[in-house]
């Protein structure tokens, strides 16, 4: 696999774009696939996000990971956790299962040498959010200090639908100050667009606001990742359903902004943004959208 015709000039130049790509095949072929769309970061899943089995990662693969990363020039490389881990819940027996499964998300990561574990904060389905936001950060806790490693877990903010915990800057940090402080440089935030938009922080119209609130809040040294989505759903929706770039409810704008921030430079953005029948082709344009708005 080779680099696409929108491949940032490898050099002293770290281009901090990338997107979420398939691991079909394996993990190995993850790199190649980030170079494809012409990236040098990425995320993957290391497992099948909707099955609770733990695969244990062959060493061969492994290993062309890592060669596999070297080779593509890959700079950041990270992982999503599975969609059925719900470390808010007041379930004692789902409870236990997710943290099983978080724990061994990140021991996963700690083998392939991953910058970062994005996690959603999940959901306290007895109405008890307080006791969700503690209930996450004794999960986060327990796992970190079970897996050693470089890996940062990052807790995605999100839409805010249900009982879904970790739509709002105050929650997020709930947890960070539940985990003790000698693990917490360990833990930071994923700041998705469209979850933050549709959960009420408003990028259109208030743009320095939000980043205002961010950084009283949490702090802008927290933020380890963005997930770049526009949003199918209109401002405050909590709904949450990705859209090409520049082609939703947010619009350029926001992204014009985000892409042009000198704060953000050397933050990782990584695309989330519908694959259609044609992955590699869809993220080199939305890839490149972005690469256009800095001028």
């Amino acid at each position: 696999m080779s680099g696409g015709p929108d491949a940032p000039p490898m050099g002293d130049r770290v281009d901090e774009l990338g997107a979420h790509v398939s691991v079909a095949g394996g993990v190995q072929t993850a790199p190649g696939r980030a170079r494809d769309i012409g990236s040098v970061n990425l995320q993957l899943f290391t497992k099948q996000p909707n099955r609770w089995a733990e695969p244990e990662l062959a060493p061969d693969k492994v290993e062309a990971f890592h060669q596999g990363r070297t080779q593509d020039g890959i700079q950041v490389a990270g992982a999503h956790d599975s969609y059925l881990i719900n470390l808010s819940s007041p379930k004692e027996d789902l409870w236990n299962r997710s943290l099983a499964s978080f724990t061994a998300e990140l021991t996963r990561c700690a083998a392939l040498g991953l910058d970062f574990l994005v996690t959603h904060p999940g959901n306290a389905t007895d109405g008890d959010h307080q006791s969700g936001l503690a209930r996450n950060a004794e999960g986060v806790t327990r796992a970190l200090e079970a897996v050693g490693g470089e890996t940062r877990v990052l807790l995605e903010i999100t839409a805010g639908s249900g009982t879904s915990v970790g739509a709002s800057f105050e929650s997020l940090a709930a947890i960070i100050d539940g985990i003790p402080s000698e693990l917490r440089e360990r833990v930071g935030v994923c700041f998705d667009t469209c979850h933050a938009y549709s959960a009420g922080y408003d990028l259109v119209e208030d743009y320095e606001g939000v980043w205002a609130q961010f950084e009283d809040v949490l702090g802008l040294e927290r933020l380890g990742l963005f997930h770049l989505n526009d949003s199918q759903h209109p401002f405050g929706s909590r709904k949450d359903r990705h859209e090409h770039i520049g082609k939703g409810s947010l619009g350029e704008e926001p992204f014009r902004r985000i892409m042009t921030d000198s704060r953000f430079t050397a933050i990782p953005k990584i695309l989330e943004t519908p694959k259609g029948d044609d992955m590699v082709t869809l993220d080199r344009e939305n890839l490149a959208r972005l690469r256009s708005y800095r001028g």
